[in-house]
């Protein structure tokens, strides 16, 4: 009976440290992974991972550099204007598309000033879903209405489609 006990107690202990063991082998794996060289992301990142870019970093981009722009935009792109209709006197909102050739570049720094300027008031915001993004610009009782309509593709942004509704 007593060899039978220490049989148990030998097989119990030598499992208890195969168990431990194998704890020690996962944490190390995981750490080694945490621990991966850039060349290594980059390596990964061309291979299968796409990253996407950040929004406001992009839309400095897209604000400061033409070329850039045109390339982010997806011509024709689809808008919403108001035009003013002098048979009704009044303002109607028709749909139009824009082509690249007449593309005018449009900037949408922002700066917090802009809101207690003493002409042409207006905040912006960025209202965020998961692959798209609207620019918001608002006035402060001037009329000023617009939404900048963008999508991410492949991790990258891109204007799809504008409504600059202002009067």
């Amino acid at each position: 009976m007593m060899k039978i006990i220490c049989f148990i107690f030998i097989e119990l202990a030598i499992l208890l440290s195969s168990c431990s063991s194998e704890k020690t082998n996962d944490r190390s794996i995981i750490a080694n992974s945490e621990t991966l060289s850039a060349s290594q992301l980059n390596q990964n990142n061309s291979q299968s991972v796409t990253v996407s870019e950040n929004f406001y970093d992009f839309l400095e981009k897209f604000s400061t550099d033409r070329i850039f722009q045109l390339k982010r935009i997806v011509f024709p792109v689809k808008a919403v204007v108001s035009d003013l209709d002098e048979e009704e006197e009044g303002i109607i909102l028709k749909e139009e598309t824009i082509q690249k050739q007449e593309w005018e570049h449009l900037d949408l720094t922002y700066d917090s000033t802009y809101i207690t300027r003493e002409c042409d008031q207006y905040y912006q915001d960025v209202l965020f879903k998961p692959d798209s993004a609207i620019v918001e610009l608002r006035g402060i009782n001037n009329g000023i209405y617009a939404n900048y309509y963008f999508k991410r593709e492949g991790g990258q942004w891109y204007l799809v489609a504008l409504e600059e509704t202002s009067f």
